[in-house]
């Protein structure tokens, strides 16, 4: 009698394992399988919809100009060729600040004091001549109109010292010009978008996707000018002339 209660208390316990492990192997799903099908989904909807890129454009008159000015001087000691820089940068200055130029927009760019030196055929060596200190600065002009002007005081101000590398313009709030843009864009986009539904036979239903690019605003870089002091003449004429800001979205419409 024993032994029969012994086997059926093993039979038992057999049993309920079984249980347990088929319940484990019911209940257990692979983490990547909802990845995977999950992912799948995605990859579905990208494939599906139109697909249109849209641009927009505004013309805009710059109302910045930036001017590369500066001092180059050059004699035969450190002392001398720096005070002779130094003089002539402040009276630059001065006339920036006679046109209302702000300080923050006057921002140093380069400044050097270099050794000249010239070979001698006598001495089969480099003989030290002088130094040459450079000092370039640039300086935001808010009143575009009064460049011209500008350009001349410092011409004058600075003598033979003066350098004037370059002028460029640029705009100083874009911002409503790139809502602008924006606007024109989104409606380039959906007009594309209706097009190709019309030529396809299908409804076009409402955005899914957006992405927006671009919205550089370039730089426009005026000629060389001479850096030689002006006559005393009229200022020299300066256009500031028309930049465009450009901006693209990229816009995906469902089909209904």
């Amino acid at each position: 009698m024993r032994w029969r209660l012994l086997l059926a208390i093993c039979l038992v316990v057999a049993v309920i394992a079984i249980g347990a492990l088929g319940c484990v192997g019911e209940s257990y799903v692979p983490p990547s399988v909802p990845q995977i099908q999950s992912l799948g989904s995605v990859f579905s909807q990208q494939n599906t919809g139109i697909w249109v890129t849209g641009e927009g454009k505004v013309s805009v008159v710059p109302d910045v100009a930036i001017l590369s000015l500066g001092v180059e001087a050059q004699e035969t000691t450190v002392a001398e060729t720096q005070s002779k820089a130094t003089t002539a940068m402040a009276a630059i200055v001065t006339e920036l600040d006679n046109y209302d130029i702000d300080r923050k927009d006057i921002q140093t760019q380069h400044f050097s004091i270099t050794a000249i030196r010239r070979w001698v055929e006598d001495k089969e060596e480099e003989v030290l001549i002088g130094y040459r200190v450079t000092n370039t600065v640039t300086a935001k002009v808010r009143k575009v109109e009064e460049t011209g002007a500008i350009i001349d005081a410092v011409a004058k101000a600075g003598g033979n010292y003066i350098r004037i590398n370059s002028i460029s313009f640029t705009i100083d709030n874009t911002a409503p010009y790139r809502t602008e843009a924006r606007e024109k864009a989104m409606a380039n986009a959906e007009a594309k978008a209706k097009q190709l539904a019309e030529l396809s036979g299908v409804t076009l239903g409402k955005p899914t996707y957006i992405n927006e690019s671009g919205g550089y605003i370039p730089v426009v870089r005026a000629p060389y000018i001479e850096a030689v002091p002006m006559p005393a003449a009229a200022p020299p004429p300066i256009s500031p002339g028309e930049t465009e800001i450009q901006l693209s979205v990229q816009v995906v419409y469902s089909i209904q």
